[in-house]
């Protein structure tokens, strides 16, 4: 009698078990469910040290960015003479100040392990954003372990040291910001990135739109000017002395790409990807994809058709009614924000001409939080993931390595694109059931 009592009781248990599983990995069980986060923090945070401690620093181009500093700390600020190892100067200014503060910090960047530490602390820093934001947008805990399980992304912060990682810090920073309204303050985040690095140029079109929508029409245009203010003042000792210099070299947008560091391209063959035609059908098909996304996506919350929107602008008024700027405004959720950018940004890595490794610093934690957003199911969540992380870590890359990361990004903006959901919301996952 009592073996079969146990029978009886014992599918009970694993059933409620797995319901309580099931419950702590979709946010039904809140005081479980919050506790993923803060837990998976902890982990990576020594997962960070152990990193340090184990691997060899790899040196790539942080020698060349103190090379390049000395230089500025020795008084040049004409752009076009300052260089390093790997070549001349082609970042912002924002990137010249960040690097000084480390040159200053680290011995002129020779004590490369307290450097690697620093680069720790940016780590953690740039997660604690990226969980923040996921967890105001309503992303269900199930999927915050893809934030913390990359190498790839492990090593570009504390074994690279690389300038990207100050860029996505502020980009994610910039998100941060604007899902709490604080608008003034999110602009000079985002200005400040974009002077470290021009690859957050490929959010703009999102952040424009977002500011469009929540500010209005002159909001919007006082913010746009803070960012061109702030361009100008970080680059003006630059400027005077070689303005063209200085434009030519830290938005470099002629700058021809190497077909043996591709991570992407490598597939279509080495004679393509130097092609111009092949340049210039991935700058129209880029074109394409971000207006669908801007006139079916990021424009619903407008209420209005584009052209109802550009006609009133051209002619430097407000396309939105007093009335009407409350409610577009409001529609502007931290859903809606983080959707935008990041999908803004995977449009722009699947159709840039060239990726390197680094720059999967902008795609790593952006890619979860997109195929998620998609409605797509976690399985497919979890095998788009882990085909992305394969192909980022084979070096050097190959044509099958590079056709799997196109691929998945393709996959993820065509997920986005098909998806029917308000993108003011989150999709229909619970979070606030209390369990008995």
């Amino acid at each position: 009698m009592p073996t079969t009592e146990m029978a009886n009781k014992e599918p009970g248990l694993i059933s409620q078990a797995i319901t309580l599983v099931f419950d702590v990995a979709t946010g039904r069980n809140c005081p479980l469910s919050r506790l993923v986060p803060p837990c998976l923090f902890v982990l990576d945070a020594a997962l960070c040290a152990l990193v340090i401690w184990k691997i060899p620093y790899t040196e790539i181009d942080w020698k060349a960015y103190m090379e390049q500093v000395a230089q500025y700390v020795s008084g040049e600020r004409d752009y076009t003479k300052i260089k390093g190892g790997t070549g001349p100067l082609v970042y912002p200014a924002a990137h010249v100040y960040t690097y000084t503060a480390l040159y200053n910090l680290t011995d002129e960047g020779k004590n490369i392990f307290l450097a690697q530490q620093l680069f720790a602390v940016l780590y953690m820093a740039t997660l604690a954003l990226v969980m923040a934001c996921y967890w105001k947008a309503k992303v269900p805990p199930y999927v915050f372990p893809l934030l913390v399980l990359s190498k790839r992304l492990h090593s570009i912060f504390v074994l690279r040291c690389f300038n990207d990682c100050f860029a996505v810090f502020f980009l994610w920073l910039t998100v941060f910001l604007f899902q709490r309204r604080l608008w003034t303050l999110g602009t000079i985040a985002y200005a400040w990135g974009l002077g470290i690095k021009m690859t957050l140029l490929l959010v703009l079109p999102a952040l424009g739109i977002i500011l469009l929508l929540a500010r209005g029409f002159t909001g919007s245009l006082q913010l746009a000017a803070i960012m061109a203010q702030i361009q100008f003042t970080i680059a003006s000792p630059f400027l005077r002395d070689n303005a063209w210099g200085y434009l030519g070299r830290a938005f470099e947008l002629s700058r021809q790409f190497l077909f043996k560091w591709t991570v992407n391209w490598r597939f279509v063959g080495e004679e393509t990807f130097l092609s111009r035609p092949f340049a210039l059908a991935l700058l129209t098909m880029h074109a394409l994809v971000l207006t669908g996304f801007i006139v079916n996506k990021w424009l619903k919350p407008a209420g209005k058709p584009l052209s109802a929107i550009i006609m009133p602008m051209l002619q430097l008024s407000s396309p939105f009614s007093p009335q009407e700027e409350p409610r577009v405004a409001s529609q502007v959720t931290p859903e809606y924000i983080t959707t935008a950018i990041l999908s803004a940004n995977v449009i722009g890595l699947l159709f840039a001409r060239s990726l390197h490794y680094q720059f999967y610093s902008y795609l790593a934690w952006s890619t979860p939080y997109l195929l998620w957003r998609s409605g797509a199911h976690p399985v497919i969540q979890y095998g788009l993931w882990a085909l992305q992380e394969w192909a980022w870590n084979v070096f050097p890359s190959t044509s099958k390595s590079s056709s799997v990361v196109v691929g998945v990004l393709a996959a993820t903006v065509a997920l986005l694109a098909n998806q029917k959901d308000d993108i003011a919301s989150a999709p229909n996952v619970p979070r606030e059931r209390k369990t008995t």
